[in-house]
């Protein structure tokens, strides 16, 4: 009987990773169907306006409207290769972290500080520096809608790429300080932290030049996302180490 246990075992642990997996991303797809909600129904209450007078604009050159993709090429990078790192344990033997123990740390960031940001934004709307969020543009303003449907739905995908109102603050920041300060956390590679930091630093300062957000939207996340990471940590359990624990997990309560 101890024997065919055993055996057993590891088939069930890799049944409960999965399980846990797929769990975590329904999480993760429900969060941000929440946010999308949120961020879709300020675009009703967005109104075009002057360009409201910005440090960031005055000190960093307008990129233009056909460099806008500079600042969504490093935040894929910095995407993908976060989550190609917190993967790792499955293919290499240095293991110091339990991939779905980290992704359901990262989702108590991610889902805090968008928390804030819907909050932060609903408050007050500035009208969007980006290019189709100004005056004349067809996206810049949308008509009362008819029904709950035509908010949830809002111009897709259209609504996504071309949402206007949810500035305050930056959404990609969040994703991008977050992933920094768990890699800062639980990664080895000391090099690699410190490239971390400049990338986001990079993107910050694209994300200006771009048009896309103002210099506070970029300077609250700065601070709104370290403190709200380091409060978190100051409450949630530590994650084991696996690097000097045994083989099973000590899951927090």
């Amino acid at each position: 009987m101890p024997v065919y246990f055993s055996r057993k075992a590891p088939k069930l642990w890799r049944k409960i990773c999965i399980e846990a997996s797929i769990e975590v991303s329904l999480l993760a797809e429900n969060w941000k169907y929440i946010h999308g909600l949120a961020a879709h129904g300020v675009h009703y209450l967005h109104r075009p306006g002057p360009t409201l007078q910005d440090v960031g604009f005055l000190l960093i050159p307008e990129l233009g409207e056909d460099k806008a993709y500079m600042s969504e090429t490093i935040f894929v990078f910095i995407f993908c290769s976060f989550v190609l790192w917190t993967f790792h344990p499955f293919f290499f033997q240095s293991k110091r972290i339990y991939t779905v123990l980290l992704w359901c740390r990262i989702l108590a960031y991610l889902g805090a500080c968008q928390i804030l940001r819907i909050m932060t934004f609903y408050a007050t709307q500035l009208p969007g520096p980006n290019y189709h969020c100004r005056e004349g543009s067809k996206f810049a303003r949308l008509p009362p809608p008819d029904s709950a449907l035509e908010v949830i739905f809002i111009n897709f995908p259209w609504g996504v790429i071309y949402g206007c109102g949810d500035l305050i603050f930056s959404s990609h920041m969040i994703f991008t300080l977050v992933f920094v300060l768990t890699y800062k956390k639980y990664g080895t590679i000391r090099y690699l932290k410190q490239f971390a930091w400049l990338l986001a630093l990079i993107q910050s300062l694209l994300i200006i030049a771009s048009r896309k957000h103002y210099t506070v939207d970029i300077v609250v996340a700065w601070y709104t996302v370290n403190l709200t990471v380091f409060f978190l940590d100051k409450k949630l359990p530590e994650l084991p180490d696996r690097s000097s624990s045994s083989t099973s997990p000590r899951l927090p309560p």
